[in-house]
Parts: structure tokens; C-alpha cells; sequence
């Protein structure tokens, strides 16, 4: 598969699929990517801590965003500021996925390196975490962009159709993903930035480096990366 065409999101191991398309951003099916029958887990099951770093706190406190968010991974702790003003209903989704503690313990399960980083959904051996809230409405067109070092909603080729699961831009996929770009995507529908990462960037490019494999048809890390928990800051 090349770099035009279309990547495909798994939303569950087996059923739904959440698109995404990249120009420039990767491949699901690389040669001589190693192919083994499931990622092995993670030996560090247990969170090294269970409050935000230092750095990561005073990285909130400087933010003039009216949310922020930390999250703790087995690769190094990400903090985002969410944009509650220009995307507020996907902004109070996540924040409410957040607050019931659904993150916790779950996986990035689809990581493309040069492409996005991608988490929210699955718990360790692929599996599906229940509890799903109801879709919500996509809100692409809103004047942000899928730039480096944003965090955006994964969703099914339906534009209404994002519920938990969330991918950071590791590059800027502005060109592919942004509402009314259609080189990449047909529908033009794009995908929605709800916020940006203020504090952790080099825990992105960890997570986006790691050793790859191709399981259930997509790009995943070969040892499980952890998101041991999310929390609120402001």
C-alpha cells in the first residue's frame, strides 16, 4: 500500500473500521515489516505513578486552555490542552470518557510511524473495552488543523460516527485530514482537532518509533505500549 492510499483504522479487532487517509504518512502492509501471531504485552503492568509530573502540572498552569489533560503511558507521560471553545462537544466526549476512568489500562493499539499514534479503544490482546458512549457529532470544520502535535477523534467512514478512540499527529496531516481536503479522503468530511500537546512531545515520537508488526491488518507495536491512566488537570 502506498502513501496515497487509504490507512484503515481499526475501531475494534475484528469489525468496524475507522478511516483514516494518509498522503505521505506510512503504510499498513510495509515489506519486511515482522509479522508475528499477537503483539506481546507489556512486562510493566503496574503505573511507575499515579499523579502528573511535575512539569507536566506547571506545563497545565501556564496553559490559557479551560481544560487540560494527563495522560501517563508505558513510554512517558503526554499532557493536552483541549480546545473547549471551538470544539466543544468533542471536547466534553473525551473529557467524559476521562472522568469514568474508560482509558485506563488501554492501548495504543495502531501506531504508523510518520502518520499518527493511535489509542483509546482496546485493552491489552487487542480486546475490545466496553462502555462505549453514543457517536457524536463530528466537528472538523471548525478552523482547526491536523497539525503536528494535535490530538484528534477517530471515527468509521460515517462523519458522525467518533466515540472513544483518539490519534495524535506525528507530522502534519493537514493535507489529508483537515475538512474539505479530498486528495486523500473522497468525502472531505476530515477529521476533529479537539486539543494539543503542551507537555510530552518526545513520548509521542517514543511511542511513534517503537518496533512494528502487522496484526489484524494493521501497523501495531510488537510489545504492547499502555496508556496506564488519564486525569483531569484543569
Amino acid at each position: 500500500m502506498n502513501a496515497t492510499n487509504t490507512l484503515i483504522l481499526r475501531a475494534t479487532a475484528l469489525s468496524v473500521s475507522l478511516f483514516l487517509t494518509a498522503c505521505g504518512g506510512g503504510s499498513d502492509s510495509d515489506a519486511g515489516t515482522p509479522v508475528q501471531s499477537k503483539p506481546k504485552a507489556n512486562p510493566v503492568t503496574t503505573a511507575p505513578t499515579t499523579t502528573c509530573s511535575t512539569a507536566g502540572v506547571a506545563a497545565s498552569n501556564a496553559s490559557t486552555a479551560g481544560a487540560t489533560v494527563c495522560m501517563l503511558t508505558s513510554d512517558g507521560e503526554i499532557v493536552i490542552a483541549l480546545e473547549t471553545t471551538k470544539a466543544p462537544i468533542t471536547t466534553a466526549n473525551f473529557l467524559a470518557y476521562v472522568k469514568s476512568g474508560f482509558y485506563n489500562n488501554t492501548i495504543f493499539h495502531r501506531v504508523v510511524p510518520g502518520f499518527v499514534v493511535q489509542g483509546g479503544g482496546l485493552t491489552t490482546g487487542f480486546v475490545d473495552k466496553t462502555g462505549l458512549s453514543a457517536p457524536i457529532k463530528l466537528e472538523s470544520n471548525v478552523g482547526l488543523s491536523n497539525v503536528a502535535g494535535t490530538i484528534a477523534m477517530a471515527r468509521t467512514s460515517v462523519a458522525d460516527s467518533a466515540t472513544s478512540q483518539f490519534f495524535f499527529n506525528t507530522v502534519d496531516n493537514s493535507s489529508c485530514l483537515d475538512y474539505g481536503k479530498t486528495s486523500c479522503d473522497t468525502t472531505g468530511n476530515g477529521y476533529a482537532v479537539f486539543g494539543r500537546v503542551i507537555s510530552g512531545a518526545d513520548t509521542i515520537a517514543k511511542i511513534n518509533a517503537e518496533k512494528s508488526m502487522i496484526y489484524n491488518n494493521i501497523d501495531t507495536p510488537t510489545t504492547e505500549v499502555l496508556l496506564y491512566w488519564a486525569t483531569q488537570l484543569k
